[in-house]
């Protein structure tokens, strides 16, 4: 199969958050839609590995977080290559708690949803959510895919639903610089040397954690 169509399709990047009993947790996520108007339902996929899409199943609630171009790319390290079960994501970000539940402030806003239905797939649970409450931050430029890709030069994490293994990613052309890649998160620094006091943008792992492709 040609993967390369694929990554066509639009996407976002969002933080997608639920409440686990009495803490946060959230997840990246990049498929997210609005299915309907009157009432405004969301589609949220989530992959069932997920720690994130365990709480949003128990809850019956969820809000999206919409990142911006300007966002900190280590909101997306946190949130996007770290597991919620062991870790307390939202420790490390400014956050509000609304209905119950945190969303990021380093955003073009939030919306929070409750859950009204859901659609199994072989990996991933589509969830359906009626929109309570929203907010806009301002007058910012949400952050897409392709944004994240170009000029953040991130990856997808593995559960994401676009993720395409490296091995199979279309040749770029000719290398003009030396690349170095994060084996955290997949983020490539390029040029002739790599800074030893060099810190992953994305996830926050120093330059010992870079090795060069």
């Amino acid at each position: 199969m040609v993967t390369d169509i694929l990554q066509q399709i639009s996407y976002g990047v969002y933080v997608v958050s639920a409440r686990d009993k009495d803490k946060p947790t959230g997840c990246i996520a990049n498929s997210v839609m609005q299915i309907t108007s009157s009432p405004a339902i969301i589609a949220v996929s989530m992959h069932h590995d997920n720690h994130t899409h365990a709480v949003i199943r128990q809850s019956g609630k969820f809000a999206v977080s919409v990142l911006a171009e300007d966002s900190d790319p280590a909101i997306i390290g946190t949130f996007g290559f770290r597991s919620g079960r062991d870790t307390d994501k939202f420790a490390q970000v400014n956050s509000r708690t609304v209905e119950d539940v945190a969303v990021v402030e380093d955003a073009c806003g939030y919306f929070v949803c409750e859950v009204v239905g859901q659609t199994e797939t072989p990996t991933h649970t589509i969830f359906l959510g009626a929109v309570q409450k929203s907010e806009l931050f301002g007058n910012r430029t949400p952050m897409t895919y392709a944004y994240y890709h170009a000029v953040i030069k991130g990856k997808s994490p593995k559960n994401a639903p676009t993720y395409v293994p490296a091995a199979t990613e279309s040749a770029k052309g000719p290398q003009a610089k030396r690349k170095f890649q994060c084996s955290v998160c997949g983020y490539v620094y390029e040029g002739e040397e790599l800074p030893e006091d060099f810190v992953c943008p994305v996830c926050g792992v120093p330059s010992t954690r870079f090795s060069e492709i």
